[in-house]
């Protein structure tokens, strides 16, 4: 039973723990509001959809760091950590200046989740169905979310602009 408790849901736990505590502090244009308003009904409903799966999936993943592919995930993954916090402490911290205002620097915290993603995708080789391919399935719903989650930040950030 143990080695149950052991899945790649452990890593989504740092992301949900910042999120809790520093959602609050970003800019107004990171609002439910500004970001839900306008953002089209089947847009929202995909992304909320592959959010879903894209949390979820990471507790049929094994967290076993015995081989090299996992290394490399975890490292990929602490480096994309670091990277998306750091996309947001900005914004937080900076929100006057011309990264925060762009429109990469307004994206980055849509879009930077893919590198931590992929780390978990690589780390969670193995799943506990013996679903062969699991984790390309992993980093190809990851993908497909990020797009998606990317493109609700394109559009939210073309509204809030103006």
């Amino acid at each position: 039973m143990g080695h149950y408790i052991l899945n790649c849901f452990l890593l989504l736990l740092p992301i949900f723990i910042w999120n809790m505590i520093f959602a609050n502090k970003l800019p107004i244009k990171y609002t439910d509001k500004a970001q839900w308003d306008n953002i089209p009904k089947l847009l929202a409903a995909l992304e909320n959809t592959l959010r879903t799966i894209v949390f979820l999936v990471p507790v049929l993943m094994i967290l076993d760091l015995g081989s090299d592919r996992a290394i490399l995930g975890l490292i990929i993954y602490i480096v994309g950590i670091i990277i998306y916090f750091v996309s947001w402490g900005v914004q937080i911290y900076r929100p006057d200046s011309s990264w925060s205002k762009s429109l990469l620097g307004t994206m980055a915290p849509a879009y930077t989740p893919f590198i931590w993603l992929n780390g978990i995708a690589l780390i969670g080789k193995d799943n506990f169905l013996e679903i062969p391919n699991f984790s390309l399935f992993y980093f190809i719903i990851s993908l497909i979310f990020v797009i998606v989650h990317s493109f609700h930040a394109y559009i939210s950030y073309n509204q809030n602009k103006a």
